[in-house]
């Protein structure tokens, strides 16, 4: 029974929807917008604003929790040197999804989500 768990479970086993989930906000980071479906982009969205949170915090904790999460190690120093002035003025809201046209295969719902 999982009623009132809000979780996204993207038919996954949990193991493999946190390496997802990892895999696509490192990405994320990276690259500053990536195209997935509508549903992992919407769980993608709280992980990275988490990750955009802890930069701009900028404490060693806050850095030691964001390399346990993110797979690249120098990604992690450029995401905390440029947070602090990028996301200064904002509270949260740090990422945009955009839908697009539905997968020509499987007729699923893809959508742009990019770092603002």
């Amino acid at each position: 029974m999982r009623h009132r768990c809000n979780v996204p479970q993207l038919g996954k086993p949990a193991d493999q929807r946190r390496a997802l989930l990892r895999a696509l906000t490192t990405e994320l980071i990276r690259n500053g917008r990536i195209k997935t479906t509508l549903v992992r982009a919407k769980a993608v969205r709280s992980e990275a604003d988490r990750m955009i949170t802890l930069a701009k915090d900028g404490s060693l904790a806050a850095r030691r929790r964001a390399m346990g999460y993110l797979y690249d190690k120098q990604l992690v120093h450029a995401l905390f040197e440029q947070a602090s002035t990028r996301y200064a003025d904002r509270q949260g809201g740090y990422t945009r999804i955009l839908r697009t046209v539905s997968r020509r295969g499987d007729n699923a719902d893809m959508a742009i989500i990019e770092l603002t």
